[in-house]
């Protein structure tokens, strides 16, 4: 595991995308394509943002990136609160990802459950039953230390086998498709960005508390054969 800290949330953005532009870079050189989670989220966002800029898409070759995204709530695709809108906006629009190559989670058309199945299909043909899956996972973590849509006190934190699921969130009234702890662990980096003081005590609970993943979900996330960076503005670093 590798913590890099950095002074503000618009330093780390820029971190992070030297970063992605580097690895993307490194991947590519050694295989055909480059497959990515992305995450919803403002911090994710910011840094949509500033890849999709001229500084930067320059330097990545879109047209070898495989898109997934981590989670989505189960609203329509123009509802603002829909993941795969805001990153298509934002960053996939811009540049230029063939679109046979960017998969959303369906959320309209199907039930929850036909959702599921569709978006495991797809996964376990991209990446069959053994061996590594993603080579980036983005993560965000919140205020009480969810990931994904692995929040605290739900069942699907401790999901062992399915790689897909759903679920309803009371808190949120609302069902949520997530990617499991199994799958994203299989990914052959991840990468969390967390920016914001109220996010410290959580934080310092994670990376440095007792193992209790029903209280933090982020804890859930360990790379079996990866590698684990988290990305930290200093507001955000545990005291």
């Amino acid at each position: 595991m590798e913590i890099h800290t950095l002074p503000t949330p618009a330093s780390l953005t820029r971190a992070v995308a030297d970063w992605l532009v580097a690895y993307s870079a490194e991947v590519l050189a050694k295989q055909a394509r480059f497959s990515i989670a992305l995450s919803g989220g403002s911090t994710p966002q910011a840094l949509y943002e500033l890849l999709a800029t001229k500084e930067f898409s320059e330097k990545i070759d879109w047209t070898r990136w495989h898109v997934f995204w981590g989670d989505e709530r189960f609203v329509p695709f123009d509802d603002e609160r829909n993941n795969a809108r805001a990153a298509l906006e934002t960053l996939l629009e811009p540049v230029p990802v063939p679109p046979e190559q960017i998969h959303v989670m369906q959320t309209e058309g199907l039930t929850p459950d036909e959702s599921v199945a569709a978006y495991n299909e797809i996964l376990r043909r991209y990446f069959g039953e053994t061996g590594p899956t993603f080579d980036l996972v983005l993560l965000g973590m919140g205020d009480d230390g969810h990931t994904l849509s692995l929040f605290p006190g739900t069942a699907v934190v401790h999901e062992e086998v399915a790689w897909v699921t759903s679920f309803f969130l009371e808190s949120q009234a609302m069902t949520r498709i997530t990617l499991t702890a199994p799958l994203v662990n299989r990914a052959t980096c991840v990468a969390f960005l967390v920016t914001g003081a109220k996010k410290a005590r959580v934080l310092k609970s994670v990376l440095e508390g007792s193992y209790q993943p029903g209280l933090f979900p982020s804890q859930r996330i360990q790379p079996l054969n990866g590698n684990l960076h988290w990305f930290v503005d200093e507001a955000a670093k545990p005291a």
